[in-house]
């Protein structure tokens, strides 16, 4: 880690995470024992072999799942003391999540999609014009913004899903599997654009993903195997 990223806060912690689930009346234990922070401005990638908790630990991170033992803690403040009203505004408003499967309405178009969350929020669109237009330059589908999903590729239906992601400004973004249902060039184009929204716009970032492709488009990589962390460390310039 450079000097000026050690400069940086943590932007997130995993204290003492433990996830088992009971199954046919047996406890698998997924995650054990997991100690590790992310500062602003990371680019991490989660790696490790189907089965090791990748996605499991992702979704506590992002608060859509409670560890059996030990806490997450966001910005300085642990899920674990927090009501369901302010963990749901957290999730909508702090951290942006893009999944492997875009989770596009196929009957709105593309800026309808991305503008879609201030709904849930009470929110007029109108009063998001120019962050649209910023996001659909960044998304390099500015004029695309009237065609609906099922005109546009896998590549460019995820595009909308960051945009998405991106609307409310985010401190950190989680993406599971990103470009898990493209292929090569669609996906190298997604990764190019998640490493320009890292660094051109400062935006962390925590990826699941199986390929060391992928995964060398950041920083860092933490491997995960047996839902132990067997190795964390900086991503190997060139």
């Amino acid at each position: 880690m450079s000097a000026m990223e050690s400069m940086k806060n943590k932007i997130i912690e995993a204290r003492g995470i433990f996830k088992s689930f009971t199954i046919g009346g047996k406890k698998l234990e997924v995650l054990k024992n997991l100690n590790f922070s992310v500062n602003e401005g990371e680019f991490v990638s989660i790696m490790g072999p189907s089965g090791c908790g990748k996605s499991t630990l992702l979704y506590l991170l992002g608060g859509l799942d409670i560890p059996t033992q030990g806490e997450v803690i966001f910005n300085s403040n642990s899920y674990n003391t927090m009501k369901e009203k302010d963990m749901s505004l957290i999730r909508r408003r702090q951290l942006g999540f893009v999944f492997q499967f875009y989770n596009l309405v196929p009957n709105l178009n593309v800026e309808d999609n991305i503008l879609l969350p201030l709904l849930l929020d009470d929110k007029k669109p109108k009063h998001y014009e120019k962050d649209l237009k910023k996001i659909l330059d960044i998304i390099g589908l500015n004029n695309w913004r009237k065609h609906t999903p099922r005109e546009l590729s896998g590549g460019q239906q995820q595009r909308v899903a960051i945009a998405r992601a991106l609307l409310f400004e985010p401190k950190l973004i989680l993406a599971d599997e990103p470009i898990g249902n493209l292929d090569s060039k669609s996906g190298d184009e997604i990764m190019k654009l998640f490493k320009t929204i890292n660094k051109e716009f400062d935006k962390t970032i925590i990826q699941v993903t199986h390929s060391n492709e992928s995964a060398n488009y950041g920083n860092r990589i933490i491997y995960l195997r047996d839902g132990v962390i067997e190795k964390d460390g900086a991503v190997k310039v060139g």
